[in-house]
């Protein structure tokens, strides 16, 4: 059973009705997503079912209902699905998730304390060991951390392919937190095995990260080979 959930940025209604299909997916075995009507499978959905209200629920190509449902009521919809075995794989939707707010956040926090660094001990233009240690707060702090939040979030949408969650991220965020507190250290104390161990655990953290979105950018075809777009459905 697919069930698609088409909603919209500025549609305060669609964060609740979101919420509620999520609670129900993760106690059904239904294919379920989030449509952008901002998208191109989003607006595909709105021209062939003629859609002039959001949030719209779609089930196996047809329209079931319009606004906000009840937890009952959308129960009620996906009664004949079997229940839903545990999975890792996920479909990102208009919230952002908890990990993807905390890689967001440890960016900004990085982004401080690197530009704190340079700043007080006067390092942009001089060589010394807090300089690489500032830099690298920005760069990989920074800029790898934000990119991890902001594709774990914008890819699955662009591409209506889920993502691998569970305990997935939360590695790669303990990688990638503590390999920047060893290579920073390791700098500070002049000790080089701890500098190339801090390394290795950033690049662990991108590996994890690339195990995360290979399935995202890459799916498993369907149907004989053939990857299907979240607005066409079989036989059309």
């Amino acid at each position: 059973m697919k069930v698609e959930l088409l909603v919209s940025e500025w549609c305060a209604s669609c964060h609740q009705s979101e919420k509620i299909w999520r609670e129900v997916a993760e106690e059904k075995d239904i294919e379920f997503a989030v449509l952008d009507m901002g998208q191109p499978e989003g607006r595909a959905l709105v021209s062939r079912l003629r859609l002039k209200t959001i949030p719209a629920v779609v089930i196996d190509g047809e329209l079931k209902g319009i606004g906000v449902q009840t937890f009952a009521e959308a129960r009620a919809w996906v009664a004949a699905a079997p229940a839903k075995q545990k999975t890792d794989m996920q479909h990102a939707g208009l919230t952002l998730s908890l990990d993807n707010r905390l890689f967001m956040l440890g960016a900004m926090v990085y982004l401080m304390l690197g530009g704190l660094g340079l700043a007080i001990n006067g390092t942009l233009l001089t060589d010394g060991p807090a300089r690489p240690v500032a830099l690298h707060l920005i760069t990989v702090g920074f800029m790898l951390m934000l990119i991890y939040g902001l594709a774990a979030h914008m890819l699955p949408r662009f591409t209506g392919n889920p993502i691998l969650m569970g305990v997935w991220p939360w590695l790669q965020m303990g990688l990638v937190h503590a390999g920047l507190l060893a290579y920073s250290a390791g700098f500070l104390l002049g000790v080089y095995p701890v500098i190339i161990a801090g390394g290795a655990l950033i690049w662990l953290s991108l590996l994890v990260f690339a195990v995360r979105i290979w399935p995202v950018l890459w799916p498993k075809p369907r149907n004989n080979g053939t990857v299907i777009p979240l607005h066409i459905q079989p036989g059309e």
